[in-house]
This record gives structure tokens, sequence and C-alpha cells, in this order.
């Protein structure tokens, strides 16, 4: 006698239903998509610092404009007095992008040219300049020269040492004097720049701080 399976392949499928769903756990917060994002912004930030060495400071140590301080230099803790005689904490002016001039406080006509070229750079940024803030570092004590007064609104002056200068800077007051810097929101001294520039040098610093600035948009917002 032959002996047949109690489930033969004529037998018909079993149509069981399967409970639906708890609809409580369709409303439940979604608590990984901040890990998520998180996860893609690590892994694009090594994309986004190769866009900007490559595309905007070239790795041979030349920007598209000025000459890059290589490496960065850090910001020295330190206090420096400020025009009113007001002691001011260097690290105070970290958040923002800074555009930095250097020159002594009697201040002549090149002197007075370079913080003009400095206040125009700031205003030709546009919707931008307020990422940037403007600061006249005074390698002296002589008095400020009343007739730049009008070139100084909303521009912080500092009085500061030969060393706390080179420290940051990397330059000695006379060959600072012939600079703008260009410091990061971390207080780096990154780029310098010729102080004195005709159009079309002043148009390429322009467009060397506005790609900066395009290069820090996700962290730098305009005010402190």
């Amino acid at each position: 006698m032959i002996e047949h399976n109690s489930l033969s392949s004529d037998t018909p499928l079993s149509m069981a239903v399967h409970s639906l769903p708890d609809p409580s756990l369709t409303h439940l917060p979604p608590s990984g998509h901040g890990k998520l994002l998180a996860m893609f912004l690590a892994c694009s930030l090594p994309v986004l610092l190769a866009i900007f060495v490559f595309f905007v400071i070239k790795p041979t140590g030349q920007a598209n404009f000025g000459q890059l301080i290589h490496p960065a230099r850090p910001m020295p803790v330190t206090s420096l007095l400020n025009d009113h005689e007001q002691s001011i904490e260097l690290a105070q002016l970290k958040g923002q992008w800074l555009l930095v001039n250097v020159g002594g406080g009697a201040c002549g006509a090149d002197c007075a040219q370079h913080l003009f070229i400095q206040r125009q750079l700031r205003e030709m940024l546009n919707k931008d300049k307020d990422r940037v803030d403007r600061i006249w570092l005074v390698t002296d004590d002589s008095p400020i020269n009343p007739e730049v007064q009008p070139l100084l609104v909303d521009t912080m002056v500092l009085r500061v040492s030969a060393q706390v200068l080179q420290a940051w800077l990397g330059d000695t007051p006379v060959d600072a004097s012939q600079h703008l810097f260009v410091i990061d929101p971390q207080g780096h001294a990154m780029l310098k720049m010729p102080a004195e520039m005709n159009g079309k040098q002043g148009s390429a610093a322009k467009n060397m701080l506005q790609k900066l600035l395009m290069a820090s948009v996700l962290w730098d917002k305009p005010g402190r």
C-alpha cells in the first residue's frame, strides 16, 4: 500500500490574514532623522573641504588673489586697547570674517588710502558685507589722525604691539602696513592681499572674498 502525504500538491494554499500594524506606531517621532542628517554632513564635509582647497585656495599655496598664509596663524590669547582706552579680549572678534588693516596712528596719505580700500572692499560685498568686520590695528601710541575718522565708521580700532602683530599676522609693523589681512571666523590669519590696489586688483580681491564667504556659508551667518 502506498501512503500519501497529508499535504498533496492539490491542497490549496492557506489564505491566512495577518494582523495590521499598530496605528500608534506610525506616529512615533522620527528619532533617527537627526542621526541621519549628522551622518550626511559628516560624509559631505571632506567633499566641501576638497572643493574649498582646489577651487578657492590652490594647492600651490597661491590664492586666486593675494598670498595664502600657510599654515594659518591662530589668534593670540591676549587683550588689546581700543580707541577709547578700553580693554578688549582679542577672542571677542571671533565668529565673523575679519578684514584687517595695519598702520600708525598718524596715518598719512598712503594709510588713508588703505583704509578707504578696506572700506570699499567690504561695501562691494553687498548683502554679504554683514559677515565681514573691519579692524584697524594701530602699531604705535600716536593719536589717531582726525582727518581719517570718517573712514573709521563701523571699524574697530585696536592698539597692538609688534610682538602680538607678528605672532598673529607673521609680519613686522612696517611689512604689515603694506597688506590687508583676511581672518577666518575662528581667528586664523589665512590670507594677505596688497593694501594698495588698482580697479582690476580690487575686483579680484572682491571675488576672492566672495568665494571664501560662499565656501563657509553653511556655518558662518551674518552678524555676531
